[in-house]
């Protein structure tokens, strides 16, 4: 990986992205230092100790300490994952959304406007009920409709600035934005949790760290992994050549989706706990005992987040990829696979092969995401270190080290066409 790096920053063209997304990601952990005016970050200390065991840690540890300090992105990149989960998710059931996203370039920058749209009423609506939650608690030192419209609005000036980061990014810097910003927040609390763990029991910091490394190795492994399905090309004689006649292999990796399953599963089923954090409700109540069950060591919030993380690993490949046009693509280049007629028998043989392996790769992701939760349950700890945050970590370093090899080599053969 290193040598990737060292490799593309000789390069011009990719040092200039390499340097821009380092400038992104200086500006977040600037932004995440700016205090929101009108509130008093040291009672809001006592909100996180009180909440030691739910999901306001877990979001603090993504935004990279931002949501504790009630700085300008406290909200982090949040909102505008949500309104992408909600958008993507529409285009599947309403047509007109659909015909958009298969309309091309014009077609995909309406639904991107869109999401942007919905970015800034999720950010509203997310900066009023963080704005309630500190009122509660005293957090905020003046009264009023003035202070309140300038804290929320705020927060959600913020979150959106944020989101066009990520763009920007994608447009002109190295990986998936929304990924860089996530990695951005856990890396900068990975050293401050680790000193803790240190602290508190020297042999729990020696357990997490060898948890790590383990968990990035697999994760390696885990990304490496692919399912290859034997394609044989007919022989075919153009003019004096001769083309085909060979075997080839259709690679299917297992972590086809990369991290974005427990990403969005992660964004979504912290939405209950979240809101429980900004509502007071009576102990013992039915609303009590609904959100007790999104609290993040009860087993039924694992459990939903492991569904949630195979939902969206098929979602995002039925997404990516569509069998019957891989097929079509085999059959009109005279290949076949190998034992399988051309047409819809090769489609559906692809799709059998692809569910099994989309299987087994969501299956690993969310029993990586779920142990932690298990460990932090009956041991009390490991909570902002999950497996989640460690995936996200994992995967999206190499996610970009592959898109940094993709453009160098894209480069290489641009250079030899030149």
């Amino acid at each position: 990986m290193f040598t990737v790096i060292r490799n593309a920053w000789k390069i011009a063209d990719l040092r200039k992205k390499m340097l821009f997304t380092l400038f992104i990601i200086l500006v977040f952990r600037i932004g995440s230092a700016i205090p929101v005016p009108y509130i008093d970050s040291s009672f809001i200390q006592a909100l996180f100790a009180s909440n030691s065991s739910s999901i306001l840690v877990y979001l603090n540890m993504l935004t990279g300490g931002a949501l504790a300090q009630a700085t300008v992105f406290a909200l982090s990149i949040s909102p505008y994952i949500n309104a992408s989960i909600i958008i993507q998710l529409l285009t599947v059931g309403i047509p007109a959304l659909e015909r958009l996203s298969k309309s091309g370039d014009e077609g995909r920058k309406k639904l991107a406007q869109y999401t942007r749209y919905l970015t800034v009423g999720l950010s509203l609506l997310t900066g009023f009920g963080y704005y309630k939650l500190l009122q509660s608690y005293g957090a905020v030192v003046e009264k009023g409709f003035f202070p309140g419209l300038v804290i929320v609005l705020t927060f959600t000036a913020g979150s959106c600035f944020l989101m066009w980061l990520a763009e920007k990014v994608a447009d002109y810097g190295i990986g998936n934005g929304i990924s860089i910003l996530l990695f951005a927040g856990i890396v900068s609390r990975l050293p401050a949790e680790l000193i803790n763990f240190f602290n508190t029991n020297i042999w729990l910091f020696v357990g997490v760290v060898v948890g790590m490394l383990l968990l990035t190795v697999l994760t390696v492994y885990f990304n490496d992994a692919e399912r290859r399905i034997s394609v044989q090309y007919a022989k075919r004689v153009v003019g004096r050549k001769q083309y085909g006649g060979q075997a080839q292999n259709l690679p299917i990796k297992v972590l086809t989706t990369g991290v974005l399953p427990v990403i969005f599963a992660s964004a979504i089923v912290s939405i209950p706990g979240t809101i429980s954090s900004f509502v007071h409700v009576a102990e013992g109540g039915f609303w009590s005992k609904f959100f007790n069950i999104f609290s993040y060591t009860h087993p039924v919030y694992g459990i939903i987040e492991f569904l949630l993380i195979i939902f969206f690993g098929y979602f995002y490949a039925a997404v990516q990829f569509n069998p019957v046009e891989i097929a079509n693509n085999i059959k009109n280049n005279g290949g076949f696979v190998t034992g399988i007629r051309p047409g819809k028998p090769t489609s559906d043989y692809i799709s059998k092969i692809m569910s099994k392996v989309i299987l087994i790769g969501s299956f690993y992701l969310g029993l990586v995401a779920v142990i932690p939760m298990i460990f932090a349950r009956y041991f009390g700890a490991g909570l902002a270190l999950g497996g989640t945050s460690l995936l996200i970590v994992v995967g999206v370093a190499l996610e970009t080290v592959a898109q940094i090899e993709s453009q160098m080599l894209m480069r290489h053969y641009k250079s030899f066409l030149e």
